[in-house]
């Protein structure tokens, strides 16, 4: 979880437990007393009514399940609000922390801040009335409702800003990302992409040809260039005419595609179909030549010692994975990569051997992931892959694949010697939670099994593997 660090996050949250502990002096303890009994007696009910309310949104059922909702996030409601009817001066600092925190979530999974707010607006409500039916309307009543109203304004308070500074933090990461050119060599990869993309076009020239089964015949959009262009193109030239258009472009050549290669078996409209799809084809290529012009290298997002990025533009490039999950109905994974007794390296053959590990492991990780997939040195001797468009059997295969070159391909050091390295490696698949840091979370989780069950192996993460330490606040959240 992000903490709050900065002088003025401090003031912020200083001045608000003063108000807060003032609010709750002024009712008295009589007004507590009422509002804490109801928290034990509807706590369950309404947390039930705020996701009632909330999942009558689109925007929030289209990145919310009711499983989710059901499972995890109403029961988080049910203790969050227990535990704000249950506030008082002694518990005021530890509440306010939390508030932040549940900012920072709802920050990163992208729920719209008006839906809370009105969620609050609907829980104030059911309470003045329950304070009502319990209570009376006497002076009691009174403190309590004026308690409940500071309570719940504060608590929001508390959350709006730390949505909103985690919200400009992710706006100014975002900004850059699509400034920063994901390639590191933007004419090498300008090539490679026009490469990849004439290969796709000849191997269907050739399967027409020589009458092969074109049935099955990989579709542009999921071919290597389709996946690049999805998944690292697009964040990396910014939303634009262009990309919108190369969009088109692959999805109309597809839509060709399907008709020609299964429905329409005659030579001559098979050759007007194939000028067709060559056409749109050579659309993209110049579409896709005008974007490299636009782009240059920024090395803010590098990692110096490897070349890989580093793990500055990993949530942008987890939240937008997860957005085209929801939209595809289709998966990604994240395998955590921690080198193997990496300290000992460093203690028996110095600092020098143990860089050249990480460059060596870097390069392994680079030359043998798919041109779609993010390789990110994440800090010390830990790498984070993040394979796109990938169910769990084959990103267990990649994994496994990877684990074994490592463990078979020895670093050479300066004397001549060799340094044999492994790797353990935790695999957590995308489980369609709108929280990154989920996914983040079981990966880590399954990478501390695969150390403790002996290393040099690939553990594959669940939500019943114990938390990795660090990351036991993730569960209640």
């Amino acid at each position: 979880m992000n903490n709050v660090t900065s002088h003025n996050a401090d003031a912020e949250s200083t001045a608000l437990i003063t108000d807060w502990k003032k609010s709750l002096a002024a009712a008295g303890p009589q007004a507590g007393q009422v509002l804490a009994e109801l928290g034990d007696r509807h706590a369950q009910a309404l947390a039930a009514h705020f996701y009632k309310v909330m999942m009558n949104d689109k925007r929030a059922s289209r990145s919310l399940s009711h499983d989710q909702v059901r499972v995890r996030l109403q029961p988080a409601m049910q203790r969050w609000v227990r535990d704000l009817l249950h506030a008082n001066p002694d518990n005021v600092e530890s509440l306010i922390a939390a508030q932040r925190v549940v900012g920072d979530v709802h920050a990163r999974v992208g729920i719209p801040v008006d839906l809370v707010t009105r969620g609050t607006r609907v829980l104030k409500q059911r309470l003045f009335a329950l304070i009502a039916e319990n209570t009376g309307h006497g002076e009691a009543a009174h403190a309590a409702i004026a308690s409940l109203t500071a309570s719940f304004d504060i608590a929001l308070e508390g959350m709006t800003l730390a949505y909103s500074n985690a919200r400009e933090r992710s706006s100014r990461t975002d900004a850059a990302y699509r400034l920063f050119s994901l390639v590191q060599n933007v004419s090498t990869e300008r090539e490679r992409q026009r490469a990849l993309l004439l290969d796709w076009e000849n191997t269907l020239l050739y399967a027409l040809a020589s009458q092969d089964e074109t049935s099955s015949f990989q579709p542009l959009a999921k071919s290597e260039f389709g996946l690049w262009f999805t998944h690292k193109g697009i964040p990396s030239f910014g939303e634009s005419s262009e990309t919108q258009q190369i969009n088109a472009l692959i999805n109309s050549v597809d839509q060709v595609l399907q008709h020609t290669l299964q429905q329409d078996n005659e030579p001559n409209s098979r050759v007007l179909y194939l000028q067709e799809v060559r056409m749109k084809v050579g659309q993209i290529r110049n579409l896709l030549g005008m974007l490299f012009e636009r782009i240059g290298e920024l090395d803010a997002g590098r990692d110096a010692l490897t070349n890989l990025l580093n793990r500055r533009f990993l949530p942008t490039v987890l939240r937008r994975e997860i957005e085209l999950a929801e939209k595809s109905g289709g998966s990604f994974a994240v395998l955590l990569l921690d080198l193997d007794h990496f300290k000992a390296i460093n203690d028996e053959h110095g600092h020098d051997t143990g860089d050249r590990a990480l460059q060596h492991v870097a390069g392994i990780l680079s030359q043998f992931s798919r041109g779609s997939d993010y390789v990110f040195r994440y800090g010390g001797e830990e790498f984070v892959l993040v394979l796109v468009a990938v169910q769990e059997q084959q990103a267990l295969t990649i994994a496994h694949g990877l684990c074994r070159r490592i463990a078979d391909t020895p670093v050479q050091l300066s004397d001549g010697q060799q340094l044999h390295i492994t790797t353990s490696i935790g695999v957590a698949l995308y489980d369609g939670h709108p929280d990154y840091e989920r996914v983040m979370a079981r990966a880590d989780a399954a990478m501390y099994q695969a150390k403790k069950q002996g290393r040099n192996r690939i553990i594959l993460g669940s939500d019943t593997l114990p938390a990795a330490p660090g990351r036991a606040a993730l569960q209640r959240s």
